[in-house]
């Protein structure tokens, strides 16, 4: 039995207001079998019902977002891993295709919370931007661990997707993937950037594949939706 799983990872697609249309034709488009979004934000314009199943973790008072992830397989598990004062967390659904379950993590970790504009960084006080990136860094280490314990509870093979707000030179990059296959180093191509970012390109949204699957492909996308660009990657898993 060989099968494919097209999976779709993106960050807060609705940034730009009036361009949902657009965002939602595009996903239809390139019809993934599973969508995964960091500060998702549930939006009136913006229908993904063709997806059969989901599972969504929001939090706000007028203002719900979160992180999401939305299957054509069915989902019957799935669950949130709290990272403590912030909003930033990890969600997971268990799906299930032919006879494998599957387990997908969708993570997302602190922001740094800094513009990367030039002139903004030209204005900023170095002793803050410090403080903030070493602050930053120790709760993404805090949260990384959290993540780290509940993953090595996991039976299933499992795919790894999210929003890191760190590159593949970093600590949590190198944690959370472990013995899994970087999809983008299997099978993509170029700087791979994820990330808007003027002054180099920058790759800190990621998915990680168990060593069961076959990376078949890899895209990133140029589509400039929020600050964020979207990746897809194409599995197969051969029994």
């Amino acid at each position: 039995m060989n099968y494919n799983v097209r999976l779709f990872n993106v960050y807060n697609w609705i940034a730009k207001i009036g361009v949902e249309n657009k965002i939602v034709d595009f996903i239809k488009s390139e019809a993934p079998d599973v969508l995964s979004i960091q500060e998702y934000h549930p939006h009136k314009n913006i229908n993904l019902s063709f997806f059969k199943y989901k599972f969504e973790k929001l939090s706000g008072n007028k203002i719900k977002y979160g992180q999401a992830i939305f299957s054509q397989f069915p989902i019957v598990n799935s669950g949130s891993i709290k990272f403590p004062n912030t909003s930033n967390n990890a969600i997971y659904a268990d799906i299930v295709k032919g006879k494998d379950t599957i387990r997908i993590y969708n993570i997302h970790l602190e922001s740094m919370r800094i513009n990367a504009k030039v002139e903004s960084l030209k204005n900023e006080n170095s002793e803050r931007v410090f403080k903030k990136i070493s602050t930053t860094f120790k709760m993404q280490q805090l949260q990384t661990e959290l993540f780290l314990k509940h993953k090595a509870q996991c039976t299933y093979k499992m795919i790894i997707c999210g929003d890191f707000n760190n590159t593949a030179f970093s600590y949590v990059y190198r944690k959370i993937k472990g013995n899994l296959n970087d999809t983008f180093r299997e099978a993509g191509s170029g700087f791979g950037r994820t990330h808007d970012f003027i002054l180099f390109p920058v790759r800190i949204d990621f998915i990680f594949a168990d060593d069961a699957f076959n990376v078949n492909g890899f895209k990133s996308f140029n589509n400039h939706y929020s600050d964020h660009f979207p990746i897809m990657t194409t599995l197969s898993l051969e029994k």
